[in-house]
């Protein structure tokens, strides 16, 4: 396991962008659109990690809900592991709380799965697995 991205909620992927570009260079950013949950990510690799700036293309995706409720800033933190459905299946079998039962389709051609923050002292945490 290791730490895929750190997901940032952000109103705007241009303004947020370009500060993010000022502060780690914009010659490796990846932009893409991930339909089926309602996002726009602009990621910035710092490492091996990702800094995932998300805005929302809908007014009903969960990131458009999370900052009318919360503002902007921190969303989710991501763990990659080799087997997301095993992963998911030992959590709950342990009485961890998920939001996603089955893996979904994510960005940079992950699945993905979201663990209710409940269950990590608040924090929401999406695990991913690469395809």
């Amino acid at each position: 396991m290791k730490v895929s991205h750190i997901g940032i909620a952000v109103r705007s992927l241009e303004e947020a962008g370009i500060n993010y570009a000022s502060l780690f260079g914009d010659k490796n950013s990846h932009r893409e659109i991930v339909e089926e949950q309602g996002v726009e990510v602009l990621s910035f690799p710092v490492g091996d990690t990702f800094i995932e700036l998300t805005a929302a293309t809908r007014d009903e995706s969960p990131i458009a809900k999370f900052i009318e409720k919360r503002g902007e800033g921190m969303h989710h933190i991501a763990f990659e592991v080799d087997d997301l459905q095993a992963e998911l299946d030992r959590l709950k079998a342990s009485g961890v709380k998920l939001i996603n039962d089955t893996p979904r389709k994510g960005a940079h051609d992950m699945l993905i799965a979201f663990i209710h923050p409940s269950s990590f002292n608040g924090v929401l945490v999406e695990l991913c697995q690469r395809q």
